[in-house]
């Protein structure tokens, strides 16, 4: 097996293998702090061939694939959203999914996937990048602390019927637009990895 990670923009091909992926990823990440109900609810919801497709055809979102030869590692997907209120940095661009396959943690794959991400980010126009991640998900807080993200608040995120906590980080993007190309809309956000 190659210990070579490569990193490329999803394409439409990928939209089903991202799709079965995606709802693993999600399931192991959070399927202990959730009932089955609610978990297949959300899987149900937020991912599917059909969403996933959409998704990398969707000109504001921006898909982020790592692969170790052949094999999907880990993704990563940035969009152009309503962010919370407590985001008041200008011109957010929200990370929305990242996420790495259980065998790839300690890979070496999440610091070039974060800073593809946050390439994407700046291409689509964003100064500053922001997240939400599960208040009980202390390995991805302490990942997103160590990538230079800091904490400004939280906001609700609902899984099936349960409405749980994310906190919200943001971190700025070096070299990106100014604040005075900033339009920011405002609202809520999903759960981040």
């Amino acid at each position: 097996m190659s210990t070579t990670i490569t990193l490329r923009p999803a394409q439409h091909r990928d939209a089903r293998d991202l799709a079965t992926f995606a709802a693993r990823t999600f399931a192991d990440t959070f399927g202990a702090g959730n009932t089955e109900a609610d978990l297949q609810a959300h899987l149900a919801s937020a991912y599917g061939e059909a969403r996933q497709a959409a998704e990398i055809a969707d000109p504001q979102v921006r898909t982020l694939l790592a692969l170790r030869g052949d094999a999907l590692i880990g993704y990563a997907q940035v969009r152009r959203k309503a962010a919370p209120d407590c985001v008041v940095a200008p011109v957010p661009v929200e990370l929305h999914r990242f996420y790495l396959d259980r065998a790839a943690h300690g890979s070496g794959a999440a610091a070039p996937l974060m800073q593809a991400a946050r390439e994407a980010a700046q291409a689509l126009g964003g100064s500053h990048l922001w997240l939400g991640v599960w208040e009980h998900n202390p390995r991805a807080v302490a990942f997103y602390l160590k990538s230079g993200f800091v904490k400004v608040g939280s906001h609700d995120f609902v899984v099936g019927s349960d409405v749980q906590t994310d906190w919200v980080f943001i971190a700025p993007l070096p070299g990106a637009a100014t604040a005075a190309a900033a339009q920011r809309p405002r609202g809520g956000a999903p759960h981040g990895g």
